[in-house]
């Protein structure tokens, strides 16, 4: 598989080398401070959405924290006996 994707990647390199042009065109300031919006908007919602969801991801890893703690409880009241 992975000898498999390395070979594509290589084909795919050497065909794009192969094939390239002029292209005679340039990226607008303006296009530029959109793309920073876009990404400074992703990082705030992300990090809004884990604010907001806090307490039920805290609870989500406790839950399993727990639940980890029981089973090993368990086993070790089963080898006593």
């Amino acid at each position: 598989m992975k000898r498999n994707l390395i070979l594509f990647l290589g084909l795919f390199a050497a065909v794009s080398v192969a094939t390239m042009q002029h292209v005679y065109a340039y990226i607008d300031p303006a296009t530029t401070s959109y793309v920073i919006q876009v990404i400074a908007g992703i990082f705030i919602a992300a990090g809004s959405s884990v604010i907001f969801f806090w307490k039920n991801i805290k609870m989500w890893f406790l839950k399993k924290k727990n639940e980890r703690e029981e089973k090993k409880i368990r086993r070790e009241a089963e080898n006593r006996k």
